[in-house]
């Protein structure tokens, strides 16, 4: 049986080939994903239920009658409570970097203190190895600037399009962070970029 020897360089060739498919992934120049996650300062709380008020049987349609205060006359109303509301940080639109990319970017407090990052109408390239930054390099700056200074990474980008809640870290500072950056590590390199001086 006579055996068959591919040239050292045909080997070289398809090596090469396969190693550029998998780093540059081309078919992302065609392919899509879309997310379209909830506001998460627009999601109502479910009322906590009152263990002291019965459960209503099934089919029974009256409703229970509330007991009466000794301490509180009739006409005397609860005061309400300050209530804490959720509020906006900073807010930027997305600009073209390497890839043309629109939408906005929106950093919230929420009323429980949390801190979110919301990404609303992102439509941008999809690409390998994508993440979304804030940075204190300023936005439609050098496309691979983004990683000279300091950063927060938020986590691998969910998808290139719709809407996305990113949670930031507890103890991330802030101070000084001047853009949102959909970045690719791979290439070292952003897509886009937002405003969003804090």
């Amino acid at each position: 049986m006579r055996r068959i020897l591919l040239p050292v360089a045909a080997v070289v060739v398809v090596l090469a080939l396969v190693a550029g498919l998998w780093l540059f992934q081309p078919w992302r120049l065609f392919t899509s994903s879309t997310v379209d996650e909830a506001d998460p300062g627009t999601v109502p709380s479910a009322p906590a239920a009152d263990p002291a008020s019965p459960e209503p049987t099934p089919g029974d349609d009256r409703t229970p009658t509330p007991k009466p205060d000794p301490d509180r006359s009739p006409s005397a109303r609860p005061t309400p409570s300050p209530k804490q509301r959720d509020r906006v940080l900073a807010r930027g639109t997305f600009e073209d970097a390497e890839h043309g990319t629109s939408g906005s970017a929106v950093l919230r407090q929420l009323a429980d203190g949390r801190r979110v990052l919301r990404l609303e109408d992102l439509d941008t390239s999809d690409g390998p190895d994508l993440h979304v930054w804030i940075t204190d390099q300023p936005s439609g700056g050098e496309w691979g600037s983004y990683d000279d200074g300091r950063y927060v990474k938020l986590g691998a980008l969910k998808a290139n399009r719709g809407n996305q809640n990113y949670v930031i870290p507890e103890d991330a500072e802030l101070d000084g962070l001047t853009s949102v950056v959909i970045w690719c590590d791979r290439f070292d390199v952003a897509f886009g970029t937002a405003p969003v001086d804090l």
